[in-house]
């Protein structure tokens, strides 16, 4: 905890998150699990430096990192997004600042257009009235047509559904409606220009079969600490593999798949064996002068969002530290660590997997999963990007990776 009484020089912090689940040694190998840290290390180089010349805030940094995983198709988001049942892209996003903006909080849902969701859900959290953002300036959460309408008329670019589709992603796509014994329902060409890559029947589906590497279940997500003290947290996904159609994650879900909040508290400090023989004397007062301390955290989540909503994920992690008094990192391990809550609801079933990244006030990095691996990365206080994969593995200088 900071005494906010005393001032302090906060040195900016950044952690992201590329996904989380069944990231085993087995189905991601060494060529795969290199691409992903290279492109997380490349983020993290790119962003940080902006971010400790104070040249971006800190929700311009985990916007520009969250947009940068967006663009890259290794990421299950933006243009790496996994399809629903229907063969088709649904994108969600969210951001969340711990002070600074009437509304903290903005999701977007079930976007089919919009080239970078993050950046939809950052012009909605800042056009918070109706002079600045028409109706929509009142509302946290958006989705759907009217949501990608105003994208296009805020300005932010707009693309065909085609644009998110990827080969990789189809196959996985595929693979898992065949493991689940599923049927594709609408069968059409992949450039027939409608965004529904259905099977080709014409092609005969060559090449495709059981998917090897890693499925993606996760998000993407980046939680920063700027300067001034303020925390931000973005996030965005395609979400779960061949999800039903329609559905909601915990992506853009506040509290559920990210937060971010700031607060005082205050303590006593405990009597001196002097203090308490004052207190026993006539008119005499023990100085009981309250300390002053100031918390603040942000997180990122990534796995089965479907738990993290259940569970109000990361809200549940925020309020043990603010009512429980836990530090952040005690927090996120009894919700999303091995053993923890998120686990437990999942009574056996094995499909409770998740992990979250966070920064507290102090600049602390917390990385806590429950699952075989989370792709993850962060720079130290030497400036060095650190990076890994695997739950059972610390993270390493990228350029020993």
């Amino acid at each position: 905890m900071a005494d906010s009484s005393t001032p302090r020089q906060i040195r900016p912090q950044i952690v992201i998150h590329g996904g989380a689940g069944n990231i085993t040694h087995q189905n991601l190998p060494a060529p795969s699990r290199r691409e992903y840290l290279s492109a997380l290390s490349t983020i993290l180089s790119t962003v940080y430096p902006k971010l400790l010349s104070n040249t971006l805030t800190s929700l311009d940094a985990a916007v520009k990192a969250v947009e940068l995983l967006e663009n890259n198709p290794l990421f299950n988001a933006g243009k790496g997004a996994v399809f629903t049942l229907e063969g088709k892209n649904e994108l969600e996003a969210s951001v969340m600042i711990s002070r600074g903006a009437h509304k903290r909080c903005a999701g977007v849902y079930l976007l089919r257009h919009v080239k970078n969701p993050v950046l939809l859900a950052k012009e909605l959290l800042l056009r918070d009235s109706v002079e600045e953002g028409g109706r929509a300036g009142r509302h946290n959460c958006l989705s759907g047509d009217y949501a990608e309408k105003l994208a296009g008329e805020w300005g932010l670019e707009i693309v065909d559904p085609t644009y998110f589709f990827t080969e990789k992603r189809w196959r996985q796509h595929l693979s898992d409606l065949a493991r689940g014994n599923s049927k594709v329902e609408k069968l059409v060409d992949l450039d027939d220009g409608d965004g529904d890559f259905g099977f080709d029947e014409k092609k005969g589906g060559e090449g495709v079969g059981w998917w090897e590497e890693y499925l993606p279940q996760g998000t993407v997500g980046c939680v920063v600490l700027d300067s001034n003290g303020v925390i931000a947290a973005a996030t965005s996904t395609g979400g779960l593999t061949n999800k039903v159609p329609g559905r909601i994650g915990d992506t853009p879900t506040p509290g559920a798949g990210f937060w971010a909040e700031e607060w005082e508290t205050y303590e006593r400090p405990p009597l001196r064996p002097e203090d308490l023989l004052k207190s026993c004397l006539p008119f005499s007062s023990t100085p009981t002068k309250a300390i002053k301390n100031h918390r603040a955290v942000g997180l990122s989540g990534t796995g089965n969002g479907d738990y993290f909503l259940r569970l109000s994920a990361c809200h549940n992690i925020t309020s043990r530290c603010r009512f429980g008094g836990r530090s952040l990192r005690q927090a996120a391990r009894e919700v999303c660590g091995p053993g923890g809550e998120m686990e437990q609801s999942a009574e056996g079933r094995g499909d409770g997997e998740g992990a979250v990244i966070g920064i507290d006030e102090s600049g602390d990095v917390v990385m806590e999963m429950n699952c075989g691996g989370c792709f993850r990365g962060t720079v130290d206080s030497e400036g060095r990007v650190l990076v890994a994969a695997f739950a059972d593995e610390d993270l390493e200088e990228w350029n020993r990776v």
